[in-house]
């Protein structure tokens, strides 16, 4: 149990099967973890489904209700490190992400020059395909805005094509990551720059997605716009450092993975 792939889904009944296949079609080693939330459309159906076809390798975790990207991806870390896996990927579940790339990602990390490794769309070698000027505008827009703001050397701040390796997660207190869409993905990389963890932006071809509908809002936007402004004044005027710093490490987040199974239970 070395590799993960964490996959987010909320109806995505005609992509989560091909996503992952491709995954698996790689023949490198990874496993996958689909973190559903509730999709009325039968997308953890689908999944259970293919669970005996690909029994040990594929796993689901489902929560009740839509409770957002960065929780989604907060309970899969934890269930991964519980589990003991060393390299965690995020990928999203509608190809605009290509499976083909994990491998570039678990390199720059398997060969100890990142402890981050981030699928960029914005460094040489990356770009994206098929978006509509508005996408363009509000992607770049908002790199340079979060840039500006925090002063972190990092090209493609809201990427959600990522590598983490253990050391990285456990370094990071996950229960203080509080934003829940796509903010989440500059937290993280804040969190992690903040604690002096390596990140290397690895080039990516970054595609839209041909199947279903993009999870972007207008209070997605508006979350990233005033949560950067409200992380940045966090940092500078409190001990930023010490808040995301974990405890115990891994212990803390078992424990609190553990704990949170059994409220859910109760």
């Amino acid at each position: 149990m070395n590799k993960i792939v964490i996959i987010p889904t909320y109806n995505e009944k005609e992509n989560i099967p091909l996503i992952i296949a491709a995954v698996f079609n790689l023949n490198a080693g990874y496993h996958v973890l689909v973190i559903d939330d509730g999709s009325p459309d039968g997308t953890a159906q689908i999944v259970k489904g293919l669970m005996l076809q690909y029994a040990g390798q594929l796993f689901i975790e489902e929560r009740q209700g839509k409770l957002g990207l960065g929780t989604a991806y907060i309970h899969g870390f934890k269930w991964s490190l519980k589990n003991g896996y060393d390299f965690i990927f995020e990928m999203d579940a509608d190809f605009s992400h290509n499976p083909k790339d994990l491998e570039n990602l678990y390199n720059a990390c398997k060969n100890g020059t990142a402890d981050v490794a981030i699928g960029s769309r914005y460094v040489a070698g990356g770009k994206i395909e098929n978006w509509p000027f508005d996408r363009h505008f509000y992607s770049k827009g908002g790199a340079l805005f979060t840039r500006l703001i925090t002063w972190m050397p990092v090209n493609d701040p809201t990427a959600g094509f990522v590598c983490y390796t253990r050391k990285a997660l456990e370094s990071i207190n996950l229960d203080a990551i509080h934003f829940v869409g796509y903010a989440f993905q500059i937290e993280m990389k804040f969190a992690c720059w903040k604690l002096g963890l390596r990140i290397k932006e690895v080039p990516i071809t970054f595609i839209d997605r041909q199947i279903g509908v993009s999870k972007m809002s207008k209070s997605i936007i508006k979350e990233g716009v005033l949560g950067v402004i409200r992380m940045q004044l966090s940092s500078i005027f409190k001990n930023y450092r010490n808040k995301v710093k974990a405890g115990s490490s891994s212990k803390v987040i078992t424990a609190n993975f553990t704990n949170d199974l059994v409220s859910k239970s109760k």
